[in-house]
């Protein structure tokens, strides 16, 4: 990959509107061309042989059997809360309101 120049990193800071000192011209400058060296290591290395992947380790998420089973009796639930009314449970107002 190329080498950055101050000169095209002062162009970069000017297209996102981003005023730069020399000094933070020259610090980016050195790190946009480790960047840019690390990603020529990683082309070098990456074969065609080696397939592309998000994670070297295959994952798979382990989910239980979707067995059904018995349900609570909505009745008795509801007999247990405080306050109930058509079905469901009543709580108080937390968002103004009366």
């Amino acid at each position: 990959m190329a080498r950055f120049t101050k000169d095209q990193v002062r162009h970069l800071g000017s297209l996102v509107r981003i005023a730069l000192s020399d000094d933070e011209a020259d610090r980016l400058k050195n790190d946009l061309n480790v960047i840019s060296q690390s990603i020529t290591h990683v082309q070098d290395v990456a074969t065609a042989d080696v397939p592309p992947t998000a994670n070297p380790v295959p994952l798979e998420a382990p989910l239980r059997p979707d067995v059904p089973a018995k349900t609570l009796d909505r009745d008795e639930i509801l007999a247990q809360a405080p306050k109930s009314q058509d079905g469901q449970f009543v709580a108080p107002r937390i968002l103004g309101g009366k």
